[in-house]
């Protein structure tokens, strides 16, 4: 094999390098891919029975997460499947966001992909909302932290 770098590959081809998504793009290019979608959607059935490699390897065709994995640039992105576990690993949902997200317990048997695409993006604003929690409390913590040590230092003098 003939090894080649990158400089010399760019002068016979083109190179398109794909951004990186933050977790939240991902979410909510998968909400515009989800609300896009002209006809229902199938729920995925018992995403909560199983071992947890049974319950990872959940799919059905036409689910939320077939137009997820259908969509070139989640694909791009890193998307490897279509499956609860993929799912799970590339959007950093947990196995019960998932579930309540694409289980036919709490759907039925099909689901209406504009909602499905506001429960996406649900997801995104309260992440968000954890984020700025988050740091309110950081700056809480760090404000009290430094009268605490001024209260030292003036006891100490």
């Amino acid at each position: 094999m003939l090894y080649r770098s990158m400089e010399q590959i760019a002068r016979e081809a083109d190179i398109i390098t794909m951004p990186s998504l933050s977790r939240r793009d991902r979410l909510e290019r998968w909400a515009e891919t989800l609300a896009w979608q002209p006809a229902r959607l199938c729920a995925i059935t018992e995403v909560e029975h199983g071992s947890r490699l049974e319950r990872a390897a959940r799919r059905a065709d036409h689910s939320p997460l077939t137009v997820a994995y259908d969509d070139p640039l989640l694909r791009a992105a890193g998307l490897r499947g279509d499956t609860i576990g993929d799912a799970a690993e590339f959007f950093g949902l947990s196995h019960a966001q998932l579930h309540h997200l694409v289980c036919s317990c709490h759907h039925g048997l099909t689901m209406d992909p504009q909602a499905t695409a506001a429960q996406v993006r649900g997801l995104t604003q309260r992440a968000d909302a954890c984020t700025a929690a988050i740091i309110t409390l950081a700056a809480v913590g760090a404000y009290l932290a430094a009268l605490t040590a001024a209260a030292a230092l003036a006891g100490a003098l």
